[in-house]
């Protein structure tokens, strides 16, 4: 398999599964995850994350109860296939990873939640760093990662 590693933050993954801009990038991604040419990455918080933007687009009436059902399933679904096949790679909450975090946090003056996604993903040393933030595509890249911002 090759030693490239795509960290996705949380907008990123919603890309996957809700139509929005940048959500054919993420399909190629995984698309490429499945050929072996990439490994996906992203942190236990990002899937609590996930279900979060999908709670929230439920009870915004944004997308229906049954959407809501099958997008969960499908996400918590791929994720679990992709984990098993080798293809993705959970970065778990360690608390190197929270302290590095902290650091940036201080530095950049941004979220904790977004501070994580950074630090996860140079703990794992990701050749790429999906996001559709602005800032914290910024911070990534000042941070010394190969940031895509994708919206």
């Amino acid at each position: 398999m090759s030693a490239q590693i795509a960290y996705l933050d949380s907008s990123a993954m919603v890309k996957r599964y809700v139509e929005e801009v940048g959500t054919e990038r993420v399909r190629e991604l995984y698309l490429e995850a499945y050929a072996g040419d990439v490994r996906l990455a992203f942190s236990l918080w990002n899937i609590g994350e996930v279900l979060g933007v999908l709670d929230r687009a439920r009870r915004l009436d944004r997308i229906s109860e049954e959407d809501y059902a099958r997008t969960k399933r499908a996400f918590l679904l791929e994720t679990r296939r992709l984990v098993r096949l080798g293809l993705a790679l959970i970065v778990p909450v360690k608390s190197v990873i929270l302290t590095h975090s902290w650091r940036l946090v201080e530095k950049h003056h941004i979220y904790q939640a977004d501070a994580l996604q950074v630090a996860s993903a140079k703990y794992v040393r990701a050749t790429q760093f999906l996001v559709a933030d602005e800032k914290l595509h910024e911070v990534a890249r000042n941070e010394g990662l190969n940031s895509v911002r994708l919206g």
